[in-house]
């Protein structure tokens, strides 16, 4: 399936031949898609139903044919990340392991969270009330098959940002054949941010922290095009650097 030529029309941006990302108003919280002759994953579901809902339809926009996202991937359980999860009805929703603990006992935390962020207390409610929990657990590494030639690998490299840091991995394929083009593409969720410091809520490990990023490092490599979760695309001097900061902060090596 050639999606090239319609990421932009759809509202996308473009970061290889079958993948792009959204970069969504308000937190610049980034949403990714891959597209497979089979499926389609889609990388974190936006902050209300109401931007689930958006992702969802700019997805079918792009897919064309009556096709939509068959999979969710959540990289960490933030309530910019996860909150319209329940407008991708019928997908298969993938979660670090320990994910669905956190979801399942911090609703009115992942409320609370919300609202003191800027969204509408109503939408904020409503939301967590559909709370989606994810179906499938990564404990290490999970590889998904597309179609097409297209396979991505989730993996559970936290904790960090938060209990629970899932990333995703496109592979570009020595030839330039792979779904990401000639270069890897990883979606780090909140363990790379780009459009301010690196925050650490209540959840985050900083000890932690950096032995994530040094995950991410050896998953995508030198060349990898390094997807935040907000923010513009960074490489992999920026992820070091950030590392470097991470670390000073903890005091570990």
């Amino acid at each position: 399936m050639d999606v090239e030529p319609a990421w932009e029309a759809a509202g996308w941006e473009r970061l290889a031949p079958r993948v792009g990302r959204c970069r969504l108003p308000v937190w610049d919280c980034t949403a990714g898609l891959v597209v497979g002759d089979e499926a389609a994953l889609m990388i974190d579901a936006g902050a209300s139903l109401a931007e689930g809902a958006a992702l969802r339809t700019r997805a079918r926009e792009l897919l064309g044919g009556g096709r939509r996202v068959t999979h969710l991937a959540l990289t960490h359980p933030h309530f910019d990340h996860v909150l319209g999860a329940a407008a991708f009805a019928g997908v298969e929703v993938y979660g670090a392991v320990g994910i669905d603990t956190v979801l399942g006992k911090g609703g009115e935390e992942l409320c609370a969270d919300a609202v003191r962020h800027g969204l509408d207390r109503r939408a904020a409610a409503e939301a967590v009330d559909l709370l989606v929990h994810p179906h499938h657990l990564v404990c290490g590494e999970w590889t998904l098959d597309l179609g097409g030639g297209v396979q991505v690998l989730l993996a559970n490299v936290g904790p960090g940002h938060s209990g629970h840091d899932l990333a995703v991995l496109v592979p570009g394929g020595d030839d330039g054949g792979g779904a990401g083009g000639g270069r890897e593409i990883v979606f780090c969720g909140d363990l790379v941010e780009e459009s301010g410091e690196p925050q650490a809520g209540p959840d985050a490990v900083p000890s932690r922290w950096p032995a994530a990023l040094d995950r991410l490092l050896e998953l995508g490599g030198e060349d990898a095009r390094y997807v935040p979760g907000h923010g513009a695309v960074v490489d992999a001097a920026f992820v070091r650097a950030q590392r470097a900061t991470l670390a000073a902060r903890s005091g570990v090596s």
